[in-house]
């Protein structure tokens, strides 16, 4: 059986999606092992509580990152997750955090990577006038929304579209990637070259 660590800091709508799939059998041999927030406000956090999940709060306010980090490797470790997926965590781990799990941290972001990294991506492609955007989910490295990618999904921009209709139809279809990704990832039928990620036919 995987564990996975879903690590999040507002509302989690992917870390639903990754329960409802888990739960739905989409996700074979994998259950939730433990949700973590930075913050105790944290939606997602009354959510896993609400389903019954090992939800922990490990505040980040005030702590030197490496410090929280230390911490929340900590909490990962002792429940044994083989996986960590990010989902809306707004902290940026630490490199020794990465190293940690190798290959074992996934991240979701709203756009065709290398397009529009950072905050706020739906608004910048939007703004940038382009006629394809989507979602990607890729393994963390040391740099920010760098590390290979697993999936991606194109949306395409409407003429009809604002920013906000933009972003529910790429959040729709980063429930679908986060999903196929993990499923690529604990089925190890992949090396990585150089960037890219090859799976075994």
């Amino acid at each position: 059986m995987h564990s996975l660590g879903i690590l999040l800091s507002g509302r989690g709508s992917n870390f639903v999606a990754i329960a409802d799939s888990v739960d739905a059998g989409r996700i074979p041999g994998a259950r939730i092992s433990v949700v973590i927030s930075n913050k105790a406000d944290a939606p997602g956090i009354a959510t896993a509580r609400q389903r019954g999940l090992h939800a922990l709060v490990i505040p980040s306010k005030g702590k030197a990152r490496e410090e929280h980090d230390r911490e929340v490797v900590t909490a990962l470790k002792h429940h044994k997750v083989d996986l960590v997926c990010l989902a809306g965590y707004m902290r940026l781990l630490s490199p020794w955090f990465v190293q940690q799990f190798p290959q074992r941290i996934l991240n979701i972001h709203p756009s065709l990577l290398p397009a529009f990294p950072g905050l706020e991506a739906q608004e910048q492609a939007f703004a940038y006038g382009v006629k394809v955007s989507g979602c990607t989910v890729h393994f963390v490295d040391e740099e920010l929304d760098h590390g290979a990618i697993i999936v991606q999904k194109a949306v395409p921009v409407l003429d009809s579209d604002d920013e906000h209709t933009l972003a529910a139809r790429i959040l729709e279809q980063e429930h679908v990637a986060y999903t196929d990704a993990i499923n690529v990832v604990l089925a190890r039928g992949f090396t990585v070259i150089g960037r890219r990620l090859v799976t075994a036919r």
